[in-house]
Order: structure tokens, then C-alpha cells, then sequence
């Protein structure tokens, strides 16, 4: 239980204790709340939330609190969580590759289109006017939090059960999707793609320089001093100034810019195995993508601590249908989602599952990945404008830790063996 306490205190303690800060400070002085999360540093500034003219042209840009916390700041924590997903991509040993990972992809689809399903189709049998108001929403249920779900799903299953591998597997491949929709469907503006240059030059010529070149002049040299040089001397400030390139370019094509150090990521030299995410091991790994993770950490928590308090003070008062739908689409979507898909890959394509996990664990994953929070709060607020709708499916987000709830009940029913290594 020490090692589960130990992941809440690391991961998640920070975000839950900003959004306990909000919820309260908002129920009971709203009007102060509003003005600290809408203080502008900036009026007309060169970064910033932009303010569209008639002509759907930006006119200005303001920098408030609440933009450089969801759109400057959490460009890093999309950053790491863009780190586990690569290595478990690229790396041969890496977790997202080989026929191992068909059934969690499969049923990472279904957790997706599950909730997506009950949002939209609950939306349209409430009447054409909450339909309209949500739509745009739709993507804000399809959520997983790795963290939290990982906690809850070590909690039912125990440490060592390989439905908890499942789970991570299946939350690793949700945020990759969320991140593919976030940069996809929910453009903060007008597009502009020449801008992606921009961030495309950055990533091309960091990784020329400051990676490849190095690594080629050391060729036949096996005490790497070239490689050695640059990591020693200049270590991540060359990554660092392409990522505020990157970043710019996102933020000036109108794609989400909390997403402008994506392609920055892959370029920074990484070791040839990884020992998946919230492992120990991780921490001993010297190389720079792994360095800047742990050099990112702290001030990551903190940032979390801040992005809960930003985007979770919603009022009590507006909860209404948009809560119900969010809640609707976690809490029953993605766990028979995920249990129909994974089902279908196992048995009718014959693909298995894991040695040791059962069909009915399927449904029990479900409801542990039913926790959106931290993205879909994110997805929330780019999604939806600003006003009663979005804080009620906001408020959606937040009930979505009763599926940690939901899914300790549903491990007792099916009478979920836990194993401890």
C-alpha cells in the first residue's frame, strides 16, 4: 500500500488539492475566483489568448493566468506523456509494438467509441437544443487519466495482476488518440498550416545538429566525444529554444499550442529500453529524453496543482444535463466499450488476452479507465466556450472519480484474484 500511496503523492495529490482549492473557493466567492483566473499579465501581447475580429482574423492577443497554465505551461506535461507513448512506440522492447498490443489497441477504439456513442446519442434523445450545445463536445468522455486509473486498477487488481499492464497499455494508446483529436478537432482558431514549418524546421534541425551530427562525427570513436560535449555542455537548452519555436508555430497555425512541443520530443537522444511508465527503474536511466523527465517532474506536479486550480472551480449550481452526459459517456460508454471491443478482439479475431486475465476483466478495466479528469477537464475548456455549459461538463469531469468506486465494486462481484507481484 506504500508504493500505491507513493503514486497518488507523486502524480496525482498535487492536482486533486488545486481542484479541491477551486471547488471551494468558487461555491463560495465566486467573483474572486473569476478575476484570479482571468488576471491579465498582458493586454496585447506577442503569446496569448487570442481576441478574433469580424473577419475571423486574430486582432489581438491577451496573456492571462488561465492561458499560460493550459496553453504555455501544460505543453510540458503533454511533453512526458508524449515521451511514454514514443518509447512505447519506437523502442523494440516498447510496449505499444508487436501482437501483444492488438486486443488493449482494439479495446482502446472501443473505450473511445463508447463513450462517444452514449454522449452524442443521449444528447440527441434530450432535444435538438442540448444537442446543439454539447456536440462539439463529444470528445471530452473518450478521456482515460493514466495516473488515477493506474492507481485504481493496482487497487482492484494488485500489483502484479496482468490486467493492471492491460490497463496502462490501454490508457497509453487513449492519450495518444487524445492527443491526435486535441491537434485534429479542437483548432484554437482559424488555420493557418504554414506555420507548422515553423515546428517542423525546429525538430528537423535540433535533431541534425544536436543529435544526429554529433552521433555521426563520433563514428569509430568509441569514447563518443563529440556526443559527450554536447550532452555535457549543452544538455537540453538547444531542445529547449526548438520547443519555444515549436510552440510558437502551434500557437500561430491555430492548433492547440499546449501540444507545440510534440515534435520536439522524438528528436532528443533516448536510451534503446524503457522500463514503462511510473516504474522505479525509469529513474535510473542517464539518457537526455529520460534526464529532462526527471528535471521536469516537480515542476510538473506543481504545474498540476495549478491547472486544477484554474479549471475545476465550477460552481455547484451548474450542474445539469452536460454533467449527466460526460458522466454517462466515462462511467457507462467506456466500460462496455472497452468490454465489447476487447471481447470481439479475444475470442471472434482470436486474439487473446493475457495469460492469467479473464473476459469479465475486461469490463472491471473498463470502469477503472472510466476516470477522465485531468484531460478531459483540458479538452473541456478548448471545446466548449466559456459559460454554463462547459462548467457543467467540467463538473462531469470531476464525478468521474466515482468510477474508482465503480470499479472496486465491480472487481469484488466478479471476484477479481489479486496478485501481489
Amino acid at each position: 500500500m506504500y508504493r500505491v500511496w507513493s503514486f497518488v503523492t507523486d502524480y496525482s495529490l498535487m492536482l486533486i488539492l488545486g481542484a479541491l482549492i477551486a471547488l471551494v473557493w468558487a461555491n463560495t466567492d465566486a467573483s474572486s475566483y473569476s478575476h484570479f483566473v482571468n488576471f491579465e499579465f498582458a493586454h496585447d501581447f506577442f503569446i496569448g489568448h487570442p481576441h478574433i475580429d469580424e473577419a475571423g482574423r486574430v486582432e489581438y492577443r491577451s496573456l492571462t493566468l488561465q492561458y499560460l497554465v493550459n496553453d504555455v505551461l501544460m505543453a510540458f506535461f503533454f511533453a512526458i506523456a508524449a515521451k511514454e507513448v514514443w518509447e512505447a512506440v519506437i523502442l523494440k522492447n516498447g510496449s505499444l509494438r508487436g501482437k501483444k498490443v492488438a486486443t488493449p489497441l482494439i479495446a482502446t477504439v472501443g473505450g473511445m467509441v463508447g463513450p462517444i456513442t452514449v454522449f452524442l446519442g443521449l444528447a440527441a434523445f434530450l432535444g435538438s437544443d442540448v444537442y446543439d450545445a454539447v456536440a462539439n463536445g463529444w470528445a471530452i468522455p473518450t478521456a482515460t487519466d493514466i495516473a488515477f486509473s493506474y492507481l485504481v486498477g493496482r487497487i482492484v487488481f494488485g500489483a502484479g495482476h496482468p490486467a493492471v499492464r492491460f490497463l496502462l497499455l490501454l490508457a497509453i494508446a487513449d492519450d495518444a488518440a487524445g492527443l491526435i483529436i486535441l491537434a485534429v478537432f479542437y483548432p484554437l482558431e482559424t488555420l493557418v498550416p504554414a506555420w507548422l514549418l515553423l515546428s517542423l524546421a525546429a525538430a528537423i534541425g535540433v535533431y541534425g545538429l544536436f543529435n544526429r551530427l554529433p552521433r555521426k562525427m563520433d563514428h569509430g570513436d568509441q569514447l563518443r566525444k563529440k556526443s559527450t560535449w554536447v550532452r555535457e555542455k549543452l544538455s537540453f537548452w538547444p531542445y529547449l529554444i526548438a520547443g519555444c519555436l515549436s510552440w510558437y508555430g502551434f500557437q500561430e497555425s491555430g492548433l492547440q499550442p499546449a501540444l507545440g512541443l510534440l515534435p520536439i520530443v522524438p528528436t532528443l537522444p533516448h536510451a534503446d529500453r524503457a522500463f514503462g511508465l511510473f516504474s522505479e527503474a525509469e529513474r535510473y536511466l542517464t539518457d537526455l529524453l529520460n534526464h529532462c523527465e526527471h528535471i521536469l517532474k516537480y515542476p510538473v506536479e506543481i504545474l498540476l496543482f495549478f491547472f486544477g486550480l484554474v479549471n475545476a472551480g465550477v460552481e455547484f449550481s451548474s450542474i445539469s444535463e452536460p454533467t449527466w452526459l460526460v458522466l454517462a459517456g466515462l462511467m457507462i460508454g467506456k466500460p462496455l466499450g472497452i468490454f465489447l471491443f476487447g471481447y470481439i478482439a479475444a475470442h471472434p479475431m482470436k486474439l487473446g488476452l493475457p495469460q492469467g486475465m479473464r473476459t469479465i476483466d475486461l469490463f472491471v478495466i473498463g470502469c477503472a479507465a472510466s476516470i477522465g479528469f485531468t484531460v478531459s477537464l483540458f479538452i473541456a475548456t478548448v471545446a466548449l466556450p466559456p459559460g454554463d455549459v462547459q462548467d457543467a461538463a467540467k463538473m462531469g469531469a470531476l464525478f468521474s472519480f466515482g468510477a474508482a468506486i465503480v470499479a472496486v465494486i465491480a472487481g469484488i462481484v466478479t471476484r477479481v484474484q489479486k496478485v501481489s507481484h
